[in-house]
């Protein structure tokens, strides 16, 4: 059975989710991928730097190099550029020669002293309140022909469904951690209103109530003080049972 190329990429980056314990580290491998397989289409060196925009703050979280993140990163300083154009027009943007162009002067100039001649955004609309796009420079004119940026243009809609597998990934872990920490809060809380019951002879309501007056007086957490509570008593910090 023949695999497509596509489908050879969108495999390797499945792999990538696997082993990166972050969105951040999973988009660093892969500008990496994505600058080897544009450097192989365009015949030359290509570096990629990529942007993300979550509530309308865009911010580089990787690069093929430390190069590409600092070339990426003068973007996001200038507050203009192709990688953030092509985020807002939801399509690919070039910049085919920073000498020239007469569109962002001074971040073309910031490019021209770098040694970069040329650059390429192209986004990923993730439809989560969130996208990406990934930032290709050249250090020559010509590079980025139709056919280049055809390619560019096919590496993210493979990438797109990886990219958003990966941010879910992320999202869902951070929702079990909050579900943890509220698990363990309620626990705490739920003791240090049992001991409260217990050795002044009163509800639960006024156990809360008692809890929540010295958390008041305090100017503590709520967690914080029947944590104390619980601690006092057993020596112990309190400790939530999952069930497997």
């Amino acid at each position: 059975m023949t695999i497509s190329p596509e489908h050879e990429l969108l495999l390797e980056l499945q792999d990538l989710i696997i082993g990166t314990g972050s969105v951040a580290e999973f988009l660093g491998g892969l500008s990496v991928i994505a600058a080897s397989s544009l450097s192989r289409a365009a015949g030359t060196t290509i570096e990629c730097g990529v942007t993300l925009k979550i509530n309308k703050k865009t911010t580089t979280v990787g690069g093929s190099a430390e190069h590409a993140i600092h070339l990426d990163k003068i973007e996001q300083q200038v507050g203009e550029g192709p990688c953030i154009e092509a985020l807002k027009v939801k399509a690919p943007v070039l910049l085919a020669d920073v000498r020239t162009d007469p569109r962002w002067p001074t971040y073309q100039q910031r490019l021209l002293e770098e040694g970069c001649l040329s650059a390429l955004g192209v986004p990923m609309d993730l439809n989560e309140g969130t996208s990406a796009a990934l930032n290709f420079f050249a250090p020559s004119t010509g590079v980025f022909t139709e056919a280049t940026i055809s390619e560019a243009a096919k590496f993210a809609r493979v990438a797109r469904s990886a990219v958003l597998l990966s941010v879910r990934v992320a999202t869902a872990e951070g929702a079990a951690d909050d579900l943890s920490a509220a698990m363990v809060s309620r626990t705490a809380i739920n003791l240090a209103c049992g001991i409260i019951m217990g050795q002044n002879r009163c509800s639960q309501a006024e156990a809360m109530a008692i809890l929540v007056k010295v958390s008041s007086h305090r100017n503590q957490k709520l967690r914080d003080v029947a944590e104390e509570v619980v601690k006092k008593v057993s020596g112990e910090e309190p400790i939530t049972y999952f069930d497997k």
